[in-house]
């Protein structure tokens, strides 16, 4: 079994949200949440969340998690990849979850690495099944493979369309966690930004533009994210105990 850590990218200063990881949600920290749910994936031997505030720091430390302080990074990749250079042992895979994601499912992140455990992979990510009424939201993005199960596009449009009408039994929408081998996590930051990335705000376009593949795996996990003070609202009411 490779060496697998999960990364957490948490800053303080987010633009809509600020001081987010630390909001309080069912009495813990957001962050507290995300950090004991990665714990609970088997296969998950270290969970480290990288941040720009010793406060995060503290509330990481405090659920288990090795709390990293990381300089200023143009993107949460940035920051993961600097954060898995740090780590010692460093990993032989790194899984980038986001901090906003309080609901994440242990079971996901076992999806993502046992994606990761294919022959050649070295990068991954999940996808899940397009709710009829999600199609035209921009802001659930699409998915859409080829016969191995790699990514061929991702988008914010509606994709695939189908001539025939209706919605495709191919559609699926992208859950946005990542797994990297380490040594493509290095080589993905390095990349310059894409064209298609620019023009979609979608990060993952940058591997597929420069020739490499992501394996997409599927989960039942719809995915979460709290970027507004009203998704923190959601989350107290939807928030379940994990498994044990």
């Amino acid at each position: 079994m490779k060496r697998a850590a999960v990364i957490i990218p948490a800053r303080y200063g987010a633009t809509r949200f600020p001081g987010k990881p630390l909001a309080e949600l069912a009495g813990k920290p957001l962050i507290a949440h995300v950090v004991e749910r990665a714990r609970r994936a088997r296969g998950v031997e270290v969970v480290a969340v990288a941040t720009d505030d010793d406060r995060i720091a503290t509330a990481a430390r405090v659920a288990g998690a090795e709390p990293i302080l990381t300089g200023p990074a143009a993107t949460g990749t940035d920051r993961v990849a600097e954060a898995a250079r740090r780590l010692a042992p460093r990993p032989e895979i790194v899984v980038n979850l986001q901090g906003d994601e309080p609901l994440i499912e242990p079971e996901a992140i076992e999806a993502l690495l046992a994606a990761m455990a294919g022959d050649g992979v070295v990068m991954a990510t999940l996808a899940r099944p397009l709710e009829p009424e999600e199609l035209s939201r921009t802001q659930v993005v699409k998915v859409v493979t080829d016969l191995a199960g790699d990514a061929l596009y991702f988008s914010r449009a509606p994709v695939p369309h189908r001539r025939a009408g209706g919605q495709s039994p191919l559609a699926r929408a992208h859950v946005g966690i990542y797994g990297f081998t380490a040594g493509f996590l290095e080589r993905f930051t390095a990349l310059p930004p894409g064209r298609l990335e620019g023009e979609e705000a979608l990060e993952q376009l940058r591997a597929l533009e420069h020739g490499f593949k992501i394996r997409v795996a599927d989960t039942g996990y719809r995915g979460f994210g709290i970027d507004t003070p009203e998704d923190l609202e959601r989350a107290r009411a939807l928030l379940v105990p994990p498994r044990p």
